[in-house]
């Protein structure tokens, strides 16, 4: 079984908590965390199974250390490597823009080659648009730790079932 890269940034710890969470459910795989603040330009390169965790700030806006690191994106193919994602936001104060951010790295990885797995219902939402949607669903987990945390667990839960199987190749 390949080893996963998971690869998040988080301001105020909430996007840091959920990476551990995955880590912590998907105890069967081996999985290096790594805050992209940290991280070295090339980092997601060596693991063909990776999951992106990024959060929506402000108007639709990456946050600060995912808007430093995503220019990295353009040099890696990602042509060979399957990729989850999930995606942090604010639908009742953002409704316009919620989890935007997960749409720009989406976009981004998926122009490069990725196979992005994991996509997400939006039945349970409240929301008037985002750029993280394809063909009517999330392009990952979609989480709202201000309004729906208590929702959180369970969502984890039911989206590592749907990608374990593609992770356990």
């Amino acid at each position: 079984m390949s080893k996963i890269g998971l690869f998040y940034a988080s301001s105020t710890g909430n996007t840091e908590k959920i990476a551990q969470l995955i880590k912590e459910k998907m105890s069967n795989n081996e999985i290096d965390l790594h805050d992209v603040a940290e991280a070295v330009d090339n980092a997601m390169e060596k693991y063909d199974l990776i999951i992106i965790g990024v959060s929506t700030w402000g108007e639709g806006e990456l946050q600060d250390d995912w808007e430093d690191y995503i220019h990295n994106l353009d040099s890696m193919n990602f042509s060979q490597k399957t990729v989850a994602m999930f995606g942090l936001g604010d639908q009742e104060e953002y409704c316009d823009n919620f989890l935007d951010a997960m749409g720009t790295i989406y976009y981004k990885i998926l122009e490069h080659g990725a196979n992005v797995i994991g996509a997400w219902s939006t039945d349970g939402y409240d929301f008037d648009e985002s750029t993280a949607l394809n063909n009517c669903e999330f392009v990952g987990l979609a989480l709202d730790e201000d309004n729906q945390f208590d929702l959180t667990n369970e969502r984890v839960d039911r989206w590592i079932e749907q990608i374990t199987p593609y992770f356990n190749k």
